[in-house]
């Protein structure tokens, strides 16, 4: 039985709301960028996911740019207003509200990236081609690879596989076909870190990367 990134990750999200939950962009060309919450493996909704309505200002910004771009609420996304062409990427650390788990608070952190063509890194958590149009990947934690990260990859048909990214946080992605392909990862830090008004004891940081294959 397949199964997908959310449900891998569900262990250290059971008792969060957050809970087989991601965050990603879809970028047709030039045009704006929508951004989802929910289930990347499943179509999504016309109504949005039941916990769309706790994505509410995602920070994104083009590859080179930090100014945030003006957003829309569409039905079942959020269209972000990102002019010209380039990679998008996004974060957003108040799509869930810190949980409470054996007595330690928790949270979780969310990156997103459309777009292949810029090989370096500007997200803490990110997959980043290791050059323009690649179908290799290196994992990057705070600008460093991070060796043996678990990258569950879904392509247009919504197959998908998980794949261990090597000692230098490489993983080879097998393109086989046209379409948009999803690939999500996921990083869990111990300690202590200020989020949402609490002192979180662990920090879940998710990572998602898109592309279409012409």
């Amino acid at each position: 039985m397949k199964k997908s990134f959310a449900a891998l990750i569900a262990l250290s999200l059971l008792a969060s709301p957050a809970a087989a939950h991601e965050v990603w962009i879809e970028r047709d060309g030039a045009g704006p960028a929508r951004v989802y919450l929910g289930e990347p493996a499943d179509p999504v909704p016309e109504a949005g996911d039941p916990e769309f309505s706790n994505l509410k200002t995602p920070g994104v910004f083009l590859a080179g740019s930090k100014t945030p771009a003006a957003l829309v609420r569409r039905a079942n996304h959020i269209e972000a207003a990102v002019a010209g062409e380039g990679d998008v990427r996004l974060t957003d650390d108040n799509v869930f509200a810190p949980w409470e788990n054996d007595g330690k608070w928790e949270g979780v952190i969310y990156y997103a990236r459309a777009g292949r063509n810029d090989p370096s890194h500007a997200l803490d958590l990110e997959i980043v081609p290791v050059a323009a149009g690649s179908d290799s990947f290196i994992v990057h934690w705070q600008g460093k690879p991070l060796p043996a990260a678990k990258v569950n990859v879904i392509n247009a048909d919504r197959w998908q596989k998980s794949f261990t990214a090597d000692g230098a946080g490489r993983v080879d992605v097998p393109v086989s076909g046209a379409g948009r392909y999803l690939l999500a990862v996921s990083h869990d830090v111990e300690g202590e870190r200020a989020l949402g008004g609490k002192t979180l004891a662990k920090t879940i940081h998710v990572s998602t990367l898109t592309f279409v294959q012409p």
